[in-house]
């Protein structure tokens, strides 16, 4: 199976604007995608999350929220910082909401149940398609995501470790060395 695509800010804004335009549930939409392009979260991780787990007693949301070891994909819990659109996008999603539902997820389906791992990816897939993005899964977020961070000069280490990742080759296969990031090098001399 050919790895998820890495998306241009244009490629997201496109989506973003089509979800605005065609979606039934815009804001749940954009922060379930957003969770993966500005968090790098998988899909799984987004699907799991529960309100009391991004928001505190006063109903803000956090600026960092913590995966427990089950809901990642290696078993070791860590710490996800929310950049404060992503804050932004989630608060504009839970004050949209009429009531919170029993199951407590964060996301849920038209039909009130909480979103799965694969329901979110179907999901997200179909976003990508209806904005015409030939390419893109669930986990292009995080490619991208991972991407853009060593383009910005972010070590190798630390894109590890906010990814979760055990094994530094890991990291490194995610990350799409592009045209911009070799004249930004070249640069440096």
């Amino acid at each position: 199976m050919p790895q998820a695509i890495t998306l241009t800010k244009s490629q997201i804004k496109q989506v973003v604007e089509v979800i605005k335009s065609c979606s039934r549930y815009p804001s749940r939409d954009i922060s379930m995608l957003l969770l993966t392009h500005l968090c790098g979260l998988r899909i799984g991780e987004v699907a799991t999350l529960k309100i009391e787990g991004v928001m505190d007693a006063t109903g803000k949301v956090l600026d960092e929220i913590t995966l427990s070891a089950q809901v990642t994909k290696n078993n070791q819990a860590r710490k996800v910082m929310l950049p404060r659109k992503m804050q932004c996008h989630l608060q504009e999603h839970i004050n949209e909401m009429s009531r919170i539902p029993s199951h407590g997820y964060l996301f849920s389906t038209q039909k009130q149940s909480h979103f799965t791992p694969n329901t979110a990816s179907q999901h997200l897939k179909r976003l990508y398609q209806r904005a015409g993005i030939a390419g893109a899964t669930s986990h292009s977020g995080r490619r991208t995501w991972l991407t853009t961070l060593s383009q910005k000069g972010v070590s190798v280490f630390v894109l590890a470790e906010m990814a979760g990742h055990r094994n530094l080759q890991n990291t490194m296969r995610y990350v799409t060395v592009n045209d911009e990031m070799k004249r930004n090098a070249a640069e440096l001399i």
